[in-house]
């Protein structure tokens, strides 16, 4: 049994980190500890109120008077030494603030005393950057070995004949991070140590690669350990929310539930003949075949990832990383949609017989003839593009 490894809106645990510290420890916060502080994002703007909404889905209307102070910083930056004053008007639905509130105010509506906001726009950016530097300088795939005392993880990565193994050298200052259990979204994973890392799991890292990427000196790692599932449909709860799957390596039946922020995808019957001919290592059609069976353009897009093409230029290309692209494209299902039968690979929590589903791909069965370059497949798209992907250090 293979061990494997959503997209969340807004910044990163570690940013609202940096926020509350910057509250905390801000000369204003002196002598204020009791006062509410909440983390959120703005959702409407009539005149001096502003409606916030939290990442724990609670609705807050807070009134800025003119004596509030509002403070502007950039993504990543640790304290208010270069922070920009700013005024009420340069606020914007969609930006990440911290508020203080005003203790001593009265009224039915609550005061701010501070706010703290990070622009979307700069978000945005940030995590574009993000991206690029994850595409251009990280690697991802299944851990084959670990060497805590030297340091040296060995990664297999890509799927087909373009899979190969990858030497990870992992030093004091690199940062090294682990997934909860049930997401893999990077915003939620947490410092771990080296030896945390065992054989099987997925994992991904950037840094500064040598001339073939055989090798790659780690600036930032992130690891987990989740379970890649491949068998067929035994039954369909759509009422309860949940799917019998029999898994094709232990023979047994796994009750998956389907939560609200489970992935969901289909590939195309002739994308999955493509890819699965790419993962045998068989021709596939050239980039500008066009057939039917390729909604709005999708074969063209399929041809040109399963041959290792990349809209990116060759400063942008990584192994599996077109071929994510690719099933991120696949049109989007529900689980009302698969049927008693039909095969799907899945990435779940760990579990033995009850596991929930991280990302779910249905028309799988031509991939399922080369089930150990699938599963390779499968562990590079469900790991997305560590920091940089979906999770993009926001």
């Amino acid at each position: 049994m293979q061990r494997m490894t959503v997209k969340q809106a807004g910044i990163s645990f570690a940013t609202i980190a940096i926020l509350m510290a910057l509250v905390f420890h801000s000369p204003m916060a002196a002598g204020q500890a009791a006062a509410q502080r909440f983390v959120g994002t703005i959702t409407a703007i009539a005149g001096d109120t502003l409606t916030i909404k939290t990442d724990a889905g609670e609705a807050h209307q807070v009134q800025v008077p003119a004596s509030a102070v509002l403070k502007q910083i950039a993504p990543g930056q640790k304290d208010l030494s270069s922070a920009e004053t700013i005024q009420l008007s340069n606020l914007a639905t969609g930006d990440r603030v911290l508020v203080k509130l005003d203790p001593n105010a009265s009224g039915a509506t609550p005061q701010a005393l501070q706010i703290i906001a990070m622009k979307q726009t700069d978000i945005a950016q940030k995590q574009q950057q993000e991206l690029t530097d994850w595409q251009r300088n990280g690697i991802g795939g299944l851990v084959k070995s670990v060497d805590p005392a030297s340091g040296v993880v060995l990664v297999t990565t890509g799927a087909g004949p373009a899979m190969k193994t990858v030497t990870v050298h992992v030093g004091k200052s690199t940062a090294l991070k682990r997934y909860a259990p049930n997401s893999i979204s990077f915003a939620d994973a947490q410092p771990a140590p080296l030896d945390a890392i065992k054989a099987g799991d997925q994992f991904r890292a950037k840094g500064q690669k040598n001339a073939d990427g055989s090798e790659i000196d780690a600036s930032e790692v992130v690891s987990g350990s989740f379970r890649n599932i491949s068998g067929t449909v035994s039954a369909v709860d759509a009422a309860n929310g949940t799917l019998t799957v029999k898994d094709l390596v232990t023979k047994k039946n796994v009750t998956v539930r389907i939560t609200p922020a489970a992935q969901m995808r289909r590939l195309p019957d002739m994308m999955a003949r493509m890819i699965a001919a790419r993962l045998k290592g068989a021709a596939v059609p050239p980039s500008g075949t066009t057939t039917a069976a390729h909604p709005e353009g999708f074969g063209q897009g399929a041809a040109r990832a399963s041959n290792g093409q990349s809209g990116q230029g060759a400063g942008g290309r990584r192994p599996g990383g077109d071929m994510e692209q690719v099933l991120d494209r696949a049109p989007a299902i529900k689980l009302s949609d698969l049927q008693k039968g039909e095969a799907v690979m899945l990435v779940s929590t760990e579990g033995a017989n009850d596991v929930t589903a991280i990302k779910l791909l249905a028309g799988v069965e031509p991939l399922l003839e080369s089930p150990e370059a699938s599963r390779n497949l499968l562990a590079n798209w469900s790991m997305g593009s560590g920091g940089g992907g979906e999770e993009a250090a926001q």
